[in-house]
């Protein structure tokens, strides 16, 4: 990925990873667009950056997201890296009959938003030089956090989505995962300053440093999260599914 004169799209780009992506990525000298539900968040994130351009979008509605896409293209017609960065993470208790509304809205945003969003730009991203997209799974795609079993499914779905789309736009797109280990986020509630959770900043300064190497790699993946990613191809799933969930 050409680190600098891109015009970047993030989903939930207006606080946690997104934001901070944002910042980072402005910084290196790309103009960049954030998107998300609440405007008043993306205009506090783009604050005294000229070049960070807030846009609201509704991830869960598929006529507005081809209305969003038609309308980004239109005002930025150098658009050629986006970043599908927007999710929800829902506690579920699988053990019993439940009211399936969190799950439904888990795979409608984390799913369906990213495969929606790149079918509406994929053609657009083809006609330009030095286009990327950017798939932010999990480390729960590899190894499931019991407690959130729909995030983790579609998180596992949209990896394997990626792997496929790498393959499919070979030839005009660079397709990139970015599979984050537990982060100090707002994701959850308390997550921001749970212990033993990674520091964001911490965390984008390591995911830059991947992103801006040449080539970059494929799978954007911070020390932290190799415990999850290569648990199966250590041979050590077992182990590592109880050590997660032992909490």
């Amino acid at each position: 990925m050409k680190s600098t004169g891109n015009t970047i799209l993030i989903t939930g780009g207006g606080s946690g990873i997104g934001e901070a992506l944002a910042h980072r990525l402005h910084d290196l000298g790309n103009t960049v667009i954030i998107a998300g539900r609440r405007l008043d968040v993306l205009q506090q994130a783009a604050a005294g950056r000229a070049n960070i351009v807030p846009v609201q979008f509704d991830a869960d509605n598929a006529d507005a997201i081809d209305a969003f896409a038609r309308q980004v293209v239109a005002d930025h017609p150098a658009l050629n890296v986006l970043i599908n960065n927007a999710g929800i993470m829902r506690f579920e208790d699988a053990s019993k009959r439940r009211d399936l509304a969190d799950a439904e809205a888990t795979i409608t945003t984390n799913l369906l938003g990213p495969i929606r969003l790149i079918n509406a730009l994929t053609d657009h991203l083809r006609q330009q030089a030095d286009a990327a997209i950017i798939n932010t799974t999990s480390g729960l795609a590899f190894v499931p956090l019991l407690a959130t079993p729909t995030y983790n499914a579609t998180k596992a779905a949209l990896h394997s989505y990626t792997v496929a789309l790498r393959e499919i736009l070979k030839d005009s797109v660079e397709v990139i995962e970015l599979a984050p280990p537990a982060v100090q986020t707002d994701l959850t509630p308390g997550q921001a300053t749970r212990e033993g959770y990674l520091p964001l900043a911490d965390y984008i300064d390591e995911v830059i440093t991947l992103l801006t190497a040449s080539p970059t790699p494929a799978e954007v993946l911070v020390q932290r999260v190799l415990f999850l990613r290569n648990a199966e191809k250590e041979d050590r799933y077992a182990q590592t599914l109880a050590a997660l969930n032992s909490h």
